[in-house]
């Protein structure tokens, strides 16, 4: 059964303490055979069971591993959170289903289910947890659990804020957490978007000179928030957990990711997009830029000369499916997740040479994230790498939500002489969601 809630007085007002006591697997049990000993695994919790955390969880397109998480021997799985019932017991029963057959113990209960978050965080049993969960609860959440002393893997969007993204990157300094946004494109789909970061940063192309995105950015933009429409919540649904931070509003009916009226532009795929571009193009991270608007499209205007397109590539297919298209002064490259083409097309034949520049190289997003917690070493899109791909996100949507150009000073973390623009900087989260 879910357990019953945990008061916010008992979260934010104690010590952490352990939930009830988990199943204790025995050293002999999983350590046998070359088995990863229960001393060195990796102990998470999962918050968010939809499809892309289910997924996670059990195995599906966003884990690139059979059978996801709960099947790595490095990894034992103590707790699946959501605020939907259903899906919380389904989790649940699943996962004590697996260990019950890997160890031949009908009777394995060791994985506990939850429909507040704050219980997960409060275990001091966990290590870790991966947070798939609507978009608004992104950054606050996985805030919430590095300052719980967890390390996160966290889904996209990120942030849905530039101040939540600054909020999210001093609590894992502070707390020197481990941290790994979910655009797994920099580690998977054999090497696709390395090999051409690598082949545009070596001047395969030239000089850099177009970027087209394929995709609009976007931004939190509640212009249609409030709504007299309510029918029944569903039973077993938290709706009050489900809107957290967000002003409060009946229950209208189904509610996936989001609700209509809260965003301009993408802030679901153009993740994906954006946070390659911003690795390809290596821009000063401290540099003003500008975004011009013109006729329902962006276009980045980057120090280094670079401007990135929010539009697609005339002509070119290749590019939609989370990628892009680098025009330079010698040719172009074009690349998705399943395609990669050049133009002279020798420019993707020709290897690397020695002493060519290299980027992070990671082939599993996941695996990543494992060994970090492990070694502690930075991720492939730790907090700062996310943090400015977001931006670049936010800052874009801003300039479609004002409909007009905007200029955007990363360093101050401000629009420069805008003040209209830079109130949408954040917004004011309800009560008690304040972080």
């Amino acid at each position: 059964m879910v357990q019953t809630r945990m008061s916010r007085r008992r979260f934010l007002g104690c010590s952490l303490i352990p939930a009830a006591a988990p199943f204790v697997v025995p050293a002999g049990a999983l350590g046998l055979g070359g088995a990863t000993p229960p001393s060195d695994r990796i102990r998470m919790g999962f918050i968010g069971l939809g499809g892309q955390g289910a997924g996670h969880l059990l195995g599906g397109a966003w884990t690139y591993v059979p059978g996801g998480y709960i099947a790595r021997d490095d990894v034992q799985v103590l707790a699946v959170c959501d605020v939907r019932r259903e899906r919380c017991e389904a989790a649940q029963r699943r996962c004590n289903e697996v260990y019950a057959q890997k160890l031949g113990r009908s009777d394995y209960r060791g994985v506990q289910a939850y429909n507040d978050f704050r219980e997960v965080l409060g275990r001091s049993d966990i290590d870790a947890v991966l947070v798939a969960v609507p978009y608004h609860w992104a950054a606050p959440m996985a805030t919430m659990a590095l300052r719980a002393g967890k390390d996160v893997y966290c889904e996209k969007p990120i942030a849905i804020t530039v101040r939540e993204g600054e909020a999210l990157v001093e609590a894992c300094a502070r707390h020197n957490r481990i941290y790994q946004a979910g655009t797994q494109q920099r580690s998977e789909y054999g090497g696709k978007f390395r090999i051409t970061c690598e082949l545009v940063r070596n001047g395969r192309i030239g000089r850099l000179k177009e970027v087209y995105a394929y995709r609009l950015p976007g931004a939190f933009f509640p212009s249609d928030w409030t709504s007299d429409h309510s029918v029944p919540v569903p039973d077993g649904f938290d709706w009050d957990m489900w809107l957290g931070p967000l002003p409060w509003r009946p229950y209208g009916g189904e509610a996936g990711h989001t609700l209509s009226g809260l965003f301009v532009g993408d802030v679901n795929w153009s993740p994906h997009h954006y946070d390659f571009i911003q690795w390809v193009v290596n821009a000063d991270a401290t540099a003003p830029f500008e975004v011009e608007f013109d006729n329902e499209q962006v276009h980045y205007h980057y120090a280094n000369g670079v401007v990135v397109h929010s539009a697609g590539y005339p002509g070119e297919p290749v590019g939609g499916e989370g990628g892009a298209c680098f025009v330079g002064t010698e040719g172009r490259i074009a690349v998705d997740r399943s395609n990669l083409v050049s133009y002279p097309a020798e420019i993707i034949r020709q290897p690397l040479r020695p002493g060519d520049e290299r980027v992070y190289h990671a082939t599993s997003h996941s695996g990543n994230f494992l060994d970090g917690i492990r070694t502690r070493r930075a991720t492939i899109c730790n907090p700062q790498v996310a943090v400015n791909s977001i931006n670049a996100i936010l800052v874009g949507g801003v300039a479609l939500a004002l409909k007009r150009s905007v200029r955007w000073d990363p360093a101050r973390g401000r629009f420069i002489g805008d003040e209209e623009a830079n109130r949408l900087l954040s917004y004011a989260k309800r009560p008690p969601w304040r972080i």
